[in-house]
């Protein structure tokens, strides 16, 4: 009798780190690492409760949960050295930790302090995650892949959410410039840019309960097969993750369904 043949796992014995990984997307990409054969998952996040649990359930075995405020340099210089010290290397870096804007961040009435939150975690902080993780990847001669998110956003801009916009437009530079200044050590650098996805952030940034967030996303995919979920970002997050695109680097991998102005108009403050 032939034995069926299973399913590639395309993460089989990486090292990753996911940061924001306690809810929303980091959790499900996280989970889905882990589902992939990720050897070990470390979980970053803010959010210490929430994240020890995310660890716990994938398994104390192959997943650990590390404090991490990625506002503060040292602590993402942390985070990637222990990283190294439990495992030994570190290969995938998921840099997907980030925030909303406070309010609906029009340039007449742009809240400048507002706008320095979002832009120390979303661009300030992004940066400080691909510094350290790809030092530790050229340290160890690690062939590795860093994955940002950015949002669909930063290419086509909104009528509010201007300092949000910005912050991720800033990721699509750093992708860049990365990319380019990495290549020759082996390490890819990409962006993956979801469109609208009923998360807590989302919610949280659109001052909507869960289930009118999700009433709005599903108006936002009309005749699609469903609307966009965290797993649908986290399958394109695994593809760049894995060598499955070992020849891509600079890209800004954009999931949205061809849906991107569908978005738009449901974003008008």
């Amino acid at each position: 009798m032939t034995e069926p043949i299973l399913p590639r796992k395309k993460l089989h014995g990486k090292v990753a780190i996911v940061t924001g990984a306690a809810s929303g997307i980091g959790e499900v990409t996280a989970r889905h690492f882990a589902d992939h054969g990720a050897l070990a998952v470390v979980i970053a996040d803010v959010q210490d409760a929430k994240g020890r649990e995310v660890a716990a359930s994938i398994g104390s075995d192959r997943c650990t949960y590390i404090h991490c405020d990625v506002t503060d340099e040292e602590q993402v210089k942390s985070l990637v050295d222990s990283t190294v010290q439990l495992y030994g290397r570190l290969d995938v870096m998921f840099s997907n930790a980030g925030i909303g804007p406070a309010s609906a961040q029009t340039v007449l009435e742009l809240d400048l302090s507002g706008f320095d939150k979002v832009m120390a975690v979303n661009a300030r902080g992004m940066a400080a995650c691909v510094k350290y993780a790809a030092r530790a990847m050229v340290e160890k001669g690690v062939r590795g892949s860093i994955v940002c998110t950015a949002s669909f956003l930063a290419d086509c801009g909104a009528e509010g959410q201007t300092d949000y916009t910005m912050s991720k437009h800033a990721v699509l530079g750093l992708v860049r410039c990365a990319s380019m200044q990495l290549a020759a050590r082996g390490v890819r650098v990409n962006c993956v840019s979801p469109a609208l996805v009923a998360t807590p952030l989302v919610s949280n940034s659109l001052k909507v309960g869960a289930e009118e967030l999700r009433a709005m996303v599903e108006a936002v995919y009309p005749g699609s097969t469903g609307p966009l979920t965290e797993k649908h970002v986290a399958d394109a997050v695994v593809f760049l993750a894995s060598e499955d695109s070992e020849f891509i680097s600079g890209h800004n991998l954009v999931v949205d369904g061809g849906r991107g102005m569908n978005v738009i108009a449901a974003l008008k403050p």
